[in-house]
């Protein structure tokens, strides 16, 4: 592993553990030139899923992509790190489960938003009006309105 602060290639592992998903493998490594500490994930490679957008076009699913999506929706809300993980460690779950190489981009949308309105409702508000191309304030207004209907309802 090469050390992302000074570029050695020797570097040693100092603690491994089991990530909290169990998918993942998560390594504190020490270099061995500037002895700065960081650390690496370890992940299973899994099939490249297809994305298949409105337009018809297929991309590769880019979870950094989708994490970033995530993350411009919790901006500046009390959403931890560890929250948008499990967010994307569940989105991508739900999707290797389907069985299917190929999701479409809406079904993803539904999944984000499913997920962020347990865990913050204005984050569900910021990436649903991006994801459902909100065009004016009654789009807002309506999905406001069925937020704290299923509010109240609670």
């Amino acid at each position: 592993m090469i050390c992302p602060f000074c570029a050695h290639e020797l570097t040693r592992v100092v603690d491994k553990r089991e990530g909290t998903d169990g998918k993942t493998t998560r390594r504190r490594r020490e270099c061995q030139k500037c002895n700065r500490r960081f650390t690496s994930f370890e992940r299973a490679e899994t099939l490249d899923l297809l994305i298949i957008k409105k337009d018809g076009k297929r991309e590769v699913f880019d979870r950094v992509k989708l994490r970033t999506g995530i993350i411009k929706a919790c901006e500046k809300r009390p959403v931890s790190a560890g929250d948008v993980e499990k967010i994307l460690d569940g989105v991508e779950a739900d999707l290797r489960k389907s069985g299917s190489e190929e999701v479409s981009s809406k079904k993803i949308g539904e999944l984000v938003t499913k997920k962020l309105k347990k865990v913050d409702e204005i984050a569900y508000i910021r990436f649903a009006s991006v994801y459902r191309q909100f065009a004016d304030l009654s789009d807002f207004e309506k999905e406001l309105a069925k937020l704290s209907k299923g509010l109240k309802s609670r």
